[in-house]
C-alpha cells in the first residue's frame, strides 16, 4: 500500500491549505497517494477540480482522515479530528505543543505520531528546506508591508505634482529576521524611507543591502545561531526606553518580533503608543492571544487610540496571502515527508538530529527535548548514549575493545 496523505479542510478564520495542487502533483508522481476534503482549498483559490487534475481524490473528511497514512494540517486540527484518527497514524502541522501541551498529551494517549513545525531545529541546514516559520514570515513581512501603505493616510513615496510635493512616508521595522527583512524591502519598493532595527547588530549589512537605515540600540541580543536571545528584564527596559525616541520619528511601524510558544517581547511600550502623534500606524505582525509587540493591540482586530494613532493586530498575515502562502507551506510539507520516507514507508529516526526534534509525539512518547523541557520532563537521551549510560565501567571497556 503507498503512503497516503491527507489534507483536511481548515478551520473557518483560516485561508490556507496545507498542500496546493502543485505539490500534491509531484507528491503523486513520486507515488504517494492524496486525498483531499472537499473544498479544502478553497479559500487559497485551489478548486476541487485542480486537486483532481493533479492526481488527488477529493473525498469527505471522515474518509480522508480513516485513509490517512499522515495528515497534513496548517494548524492545529479540532478535537473532533483527532477523535477519528487511530493508533499509528500521523499528523503535520504547525500543531501549537509548547502553549497546548493537553493538546500533545491527547496525541500521545492515542499513540498518534505527531511532527511540529515550531519544534523543528532551524539552525540545522538540512532543515531550512522544512522551515515553515521562515516561508510564513517571508509572506508575512511582505504583506505586512502592503497593508500598511493601504492602512497609512499618506502616501508611501515622495510625490511630486502641480499641486506640491508630498514627502514619503518615513517606516520603521521592528525586528530584521525573515519577515522584518521582507517588510523592509517591499516598504522599500513602495517608496517609503526604511529603517530597520534589530538588537543583533550583525544584522547590519541585511538591511542596508536592501536600500535602509539600520539601527540599533546599546543592547546587543545577539543568540545561538544568529539569533536574538532573550533580554533580561533590566535590558528589555534599557531597549524599550532607547527605541521610544527611533518609533517617535516615524509614521509608520511595524513589528515582527515572534517566539514560537512564547509571549512575545512589548517592543513598543504604553507610553510610545500614548505619545505618537496623530495619524501614526502600528503594524503588530506578533499579535495573538499570547499577546503583542505594541502596547494595546489586539489580534485582527485595529485599535484606535485617544491621540489618533492606530494599532493594526496583523498576526494572520500569511493567511491573507493564501495562494502564495499555502504553496510554500506545502513544499516544506513535501521536503520533511520526503525526509521520512523509506522504501514505501514512514521511517521515524528519533535520534536524527532534525526528525528527533521534529517529533512532538511518537509511539505515544513525548520525544522532543524542546517540548520535554516545555513540559517539566525529563531529558530523552539518543539509544546509544543512553545504553552507555546504563553500562558499568568493565562493560564500558569491553564494548570499547569488543570483548563479547
Amino acid at each position: 500500500m503507498p503512503i497516503t496523505i491527507s489534507v483536511l479542510k481548515e478551520a473557518p478564520n483560516e485561508n490556507r491549505v496545507a498542500l496546493s495542487p502543485t505539490v500534491v502533483s509531484k507528491l503523486v508522481k513520486s507515488d504517494y497517494q492524496v486525498l483531499v476534503e472537499k473544498d479544502a482549498g478553497s479559500r487559497a483559490f485551489y478548486q476541487d477540480a485542480a486537486y483532481t487534475d493533479a492526481g488527488a481524490k477529493v473525498v469527505d473528511q471522515a474518509t480522508a482522515i480513516k485513509g490517512a497514512t499522515i495528515i497534513a494540517a496548517v494548524n492545529q486540527p479540532s478535537s473532533e479530528v483527532v477523535d477519528q484518527m487511530s493508533e499509528g497514524q500521523s499528523l503535520i502541522g504547525l500543531l501549537a505543543p509548547l502553549t497546548d501541551t493537553d493538546f500533545v498529551k491527547k496525541l500521545a494517549a492515542k499513540k498518534i505520531n505527531a511532527l511540529s513545525f515550531e519544534l523543528l531545529p532551524r539552525t540545522v541546514s538540512r532543515a531550512q528546506t522544512m522551515d515553515v516559520l521562515s516561508s510564513q514570515s517571508s509572506v508575512a513581512g511582505y504583506k505586512a508591508a502592503l497593508m500598511a501603505a493601504d492602512h497609512f493616510s499618506r502616501y508611501f513615496p515622495m510625490m511630486i505634482t502641480a499641486a506640491g510635493t508630498a514627502k514619503p512616508a518615513k517606516v520603521l521595522v521592528l525586528g530584521t529576521g525573515v519577515a522584518g527583512l521582507q517588510a523592509i524591502g517591499t516598504a522599500n519598493r513602495l517608496g517609503a524611507m526604511v529603517s530597520g532595527y534589530d538588537i543583533r547588530p550583525a544584522s547590519r549589512g541585511e538591511v542596508e543591502s536592501l536600500g535602509a537605515t539600520f539601527l540599533t540600540t546599546s543592547v546587543s541580543g545577539s543568540g545561538e545561531g544568529g539569533y536574538a536571545r532573550a533580554l533580561t528584564p533590566e535590558e528589555t527596559a534599557q531597549q524599550q526606553e532607547e527605541l521610544a525616541g527611533f518609533i517617535a520619528q516615524n509614521d509608520v511601524i511595524i513589528t515582527t518580533a515572534q517566539v514560537p510558544g512564547r509571549r512575545p517581547p512589548v517592543l513598543v511600550t504604553q507610553k510610545s503608543v500614548d505619545e505618537a502623534k496623530p495619524g501614526t500606524l502600528f503594524i503588530d505582525l506578533a499579535a495573538s492571544d499570547l499577546g503583542g509587540n505594541v502596547a494595546g493591540s489586539k489580534p485582527a482586530e485595529t485599535v484606535t487610540t485617544a491621540n489618533g494613532a492606530q494599532i493594526v493586530g496583523a498576526g494572520d498575515m500569511a493567511s491573507q496571502l493564501p495562494a502564495s502562502a499555502s504553496d510554500m507551506f506545502a513544499k516544506n510539507v513535501q521536503a520533511v515527508i520526503t525526509d521520512i520516507t523509506e522504501d514505501g514507508k514512514l521511517v521515524f529516526d528519533i535520534d536524527d538530529d532534525v526528525v528527533g526534534e521534529l517529533l512532538a509525539t511518537y509511539q505515544g512518547e513525548i520525544i522532543s527535548n524542546r517540548l520535554r523541557s516545555a513540559m517539566e520532563l525529563p531529558e530523552r537521551k539518543p539509544a546509544a548514549q543512553a545504553q552507555d549510560d546504563t553500562q558499568t565501567p568493565d562493560e564500558a571497556k569491553d564494548d570499547a575493545k569488543g570483548v563479547d
